[in-house]
């Protein structure tokens, strides 16, 4: 699976170098590639932001700096910028501080921030953000053979006047799914972890201040299909955080990322038994510590009731912390012993009592 993250914080996705997903890198499983935004900015300042209309607080991320980015990392391009070539040149990596990387030496284009095996961005010069080096052990994958953004100049009112309107390029190859982080969008859960790690592309657009200009997204899903996606129901100060929970959930449920298979199948929310679940209490050695212990059942050898256990543990525990959850339980899937406990615990699916 690829991944490609554009990001005004590069080194915010460190961490994807460690544990199962800094392996899943090694071994070639997880391409993922980093990408500074500010290297498609079209002044000297590197902005990347500016006012919204209709008056109010914050910044609104500009259109023109996330389309150039997004058109060059999946290999679109329009009349008003290069069109990419395959396989131009060698960008830089993202630097993730002194100790993490070694550079792969200054590019001919603005970097795309990428792991090892990355492809070439557009040049920039000078960059308000991060250095760009790769993280060692970084998967490679396919070219994203990507050329120069036309970005020269200001982009003053009078460019603006007389700029053309770009025909847009039909890509003639396999385009990403994207995804942007936004507490306005539908629920990232446990089923849609599965969904998108069955995807071979998915490409994150991470926002910051009070978000991406609308018409990035309205002008994207007429060609790739986008996805506004939340974590829950609050605010962080930008959506690098989240896609580092979305990669986590994603990757550690590609083929041979865990090192046990069936721990994903037992995951809280998994498709299946566990759906509209979470996990109950789990332990391990010793027995009995500071005078707690252990369930004796879990002692016992008894496959058949280790199961019960742990599924009446996992109706008690959502029932208790997510009852929203476990309102959402089909009452055709609870076999007796399931409505027998929920009638205990006096909780009511849907409509009507389950004991009923």
């Amino acid at each position: 699976m690829r991944l490609d993250i554009i990001s005004i914080f590069p080194e915010y996705f460190a961490p994807l170098d460690v544990s199962l997903i800094g392996k899943a890198r090694e071994r070639g499983t997880l391409d993922v590639r980093v990408h500074q935004l500010r290297d498609w900015a079209h002044d000297v300042h590197k902005t990347v932001d500016d006012t919204p209309y209709g008056g109010g607080p914050g910044m609104v991320m500009k259109p023109e700096v996330w389309g150039d980015a997004i058109d060059t990392v999946i290999g679109t391009a329009t009349p008003n910028g290069a069109a990419p070539a395959p396989g131009s040149g060698t960008a830089p990596a993202p630097s993730f501080g002194p100790d993490f990387g070694a550079s792969t030496g200054a590019s001919a284009g603005p970097s795309t921030t990428a792991t090892a095996g990355a492809a070439a961005g557009p040049s920039t010069g000078a960059s308000a953000g991060p250095s760009t080096t790769a993280p060692a052990g970084a998967a490679t994958g396919p070219s994203t053979g990507v050329g120069a953004t036309a970005s020269a100049g200001a982009g003053t009112a009078a460019d603006a006047a007389t700029a053309v309107t770009p025909t847009r390029v039909t890509p003639t190859r396999a385009v990403p799914r994207m995804i942007v982080p936004t507490p306005s969008g539908r629920p990232f859960t446990q089923e849609l972890a599965q969904e998108l790690a069955g995807e071979p592309w998915l490409l994150f657009a991470c926002g910051r201040y009070e978000g991406i200009d609308s018409r990035v997204m309205e002008d994207y899903s007429t060609r790739l299909r986008v996805d506004e996606v939340s974590l829950g129901d609050y605010v962080l100060a930008g959506g690098e955080v989240a896609v580092l929970v979305m990669v986590e959930a994603i990757g550690r449920l590609l083929p041979g990322v865990l090192g046990n298979a069936q721990s994903a199948v037992d995951d809280s929310f998994a498709p299946g038994s566990m759906r509209n679940l979470v996990e109950g209490p789990v332990y391990t050695k010793p027995p009995v510590w500071r005078g707690h212990e252990v369930p004796p059942v879990l002692l016992s050898g008894h496959h058949g009731k280790v199961a019960r256990w742990r599924r009446d543990e996992a109706l008690r525990r959502t029932v208790r912390n997510r009852p929203e959850l476990a309102s959402e339980l089909e009452p055709e899937t609870l076999d007796k012993h399931d409505r027998k406990l929920l009638e205990e615990l006096s909780f009511r699916v849907g409509r009507k009592d389950v004991a009923n």
